[in-house]
């Protein structure tokens, strides 16, 4: 059989990954972060939604099925209100459900969110650092 057939996607695979690989270097090499309007967006965003129901069924007991119809309720009102879930006081959310205490606000900030997924390859600082420098070790920065 001819063996030919298969070689022109895979010149044309090669071919565009080139292409990739170019476009991505330039967009990374001139990129800019606007840290600020990026963190104002993950707060308005109910990023740490998941958090709070994560939080209500460790820490307040809540049956799963439970949590998310209170988390639910929460972003509704801070979107009604256009804050961040960490801006609404202790009392709203205990009008939404009073198993809710303080504690809560150790779960709802943008940083803690981030800081709790500690796992390999997770979000929080320390492994941030960690890939990156297993990075620039692979590619021979280091």
């Amino acid at each position: 059989k001819d063996m030919q057939d298969d070689k022109p996607p895979v010149f044309e695979a090669a071919g565009l990954l080139s292409l990739c690989i170019a476009a991505m270097t330039g967009m990374v090499e001139g990129a800019t972060f606007r840290t600020e309007r990026m963190r104002q967006a993950a707060e308005l965003g109910y990023a740490t939604a998941t958090d709070l129901a994560d939080w209500l069924v460790r820490q307040a007991d809540v049956p799963f099925r439970e949590a998310h119809h209170i988390t639910g309720a929460a972003v509704k009102l801070a979107e009604s209100r256009g804050v961040a879930l960490d801006q609404l006081t202790l009392a709203e959310l205990q009008a939404i459900d009073p198993r809710i205490d303080e504690r809560v606000f150790t779960a709802l900030s943008v940083d803690a969110s981030v800081a709790s997924r500690a796992s390999y390859g997770g979000t929080a600082p320390e492994q941030v650092r960690a890939r990156v420098a297993e990075a620039r070790r692979a590619l021979g920065l280091e």
